[in-house]
């Protein structure tokens, strides 16, 4: 399904898109996933996807999103190469290898930092551009302009560990009920097991279909999955489709 091809990371400069502090300190192969109060996956995770599904997520869409919006809209009549989102993206990195892997879509990568952003390194590659922006309500916007995509990459989003943080995770956010309108591939890479276990459950409540397996990285997509590695920790990954 979804693949990037083997090559040379661009991982200098790179500085994350979790969070700004480490979520383990620990030595390397002692350290746990990270602190959480949960075992399994959270137990109103059906009633809470089901809910968002029954009151669509309406927030406005904040100027600087709209904007970054309007700059996508502008080049696609002219551009008709399938479409790529790399949601979360960071500075970047794994919009770059995304883009060398599929030298024939767009890439468009989303953070909604500028800092973050600044920090990417340009690879010279034609095929993929960076937008400060908001993901849920640019997520939106797509839909509303009846963009669809090829496929869609969400790489290690924060976590949000705590039982009580539910909401403020991927799949219980109220516009994670949008992404089953985006169309496309769509893949979630996480360290946490739970994290995986609770984003196949939700997709499946939304009409996309998957599976859940851990894997090995051949060229690591970001420095949050080199560092996981490293350290010993077992990575997975979802894939599914969305069907629109």
């Amino acid at each position: 399904m979804l693949s990037v091809l083997t090559g040379q990371a661009r991982v200098a400069g790179y500085d994350g898109k979790v969070t700004d502090a480490p979520q383990t300190d620990q030595p390397a192969h002692t350290a746990p996933v990270l602190s959480t109060d949960q075992v399994g996956p959270h137990p109103d995770l059906t009633e809470i996807v089901q809910h968002h599904q029954s009151h669509p997520w309406r927030k406005p869409c904040p100027t600087h999103t709209r904007d970054a919006f309007e700059q996508l809209l502008k080049r696609l009549p002219r551009d008709n190469r399938p479409l790529i989102l790399d949601s979360f993206c960071g500075t970047g990195m794994s919009t770059a290898l995304i883009a060398e892997a599929h030298p024939d879509a767009l890439v468009v990568g989303i953070d909604q930092s500028t800092h973050r952003l600044e920090k990417h390194q340009a690879t010279g590659a034609q095929n993929y551009l960076l937008l400060r922006a908001e993901v849920e309500p640019f997520w939106l916007c797509l839909v509303e302009a009846g963009v669809t995509l090829h496929s869609h990459w969400l790489l290690y989003p924060n976590p949000w560990p705590k039982t009580s943080q539910f909401k403020r995770r991927v799949h219980g956010h109220g516009a994670f009920p949008v992404l089953s309108r985006l169309g496309g591939a769509l893949e979630l890479r996480t360290n946490w097991e739970i994290y995986a276990q609770e984003f196949a459950q939700a997709t499946g409540l939304i009409g996309i279909h998957g599976q859940t397996a851990s894997f090995t990285p051949n060229t690591p997509m970001t420095l949050f999955e080199q560092k996981y590695w490293d350290r010993g920790q077992t990575l997975w990954r979802f894939r599914g489709k969305c069907v629109v």
